[in-house]
């Protein structure tokens, strides 16, 4: 089983009284999956811009070749 933990946000008080107004139960469900996927989104995005930002510090380095050249040169 999964844990849970309670994560408390501040809304509107005419969002909320809608929300208490609609009765809905699945409404927590959808709020909630709303939330997970809107933090998996973010997550993927900041995974994704320092993987770039990886990627462009490894490019300013020598090229493969070069370095493969040095090495054979050097022995």
């Amino acid at each position: 089983m999964v844990s849970s933990s309670v994560y408390s946000i501040r809304i509107d008080a005419r969002v909320r009284k809608m929300i208490d107004e609609m009765q809905d139960k699945d409404l927590q469900n959808e709020i909630r999956t709303f939330i997970e996927q809107a933090v998996i989104r973010k997550r993927k995005e900041l995974v994704l811009a320092q993987a770039r930002e990886r990627r462009h510090s490894v490019l300013k380095g020598k090229p493969a070749a070069q370095l493969v050249r040095e090495d054979r040169d050097a022995r």
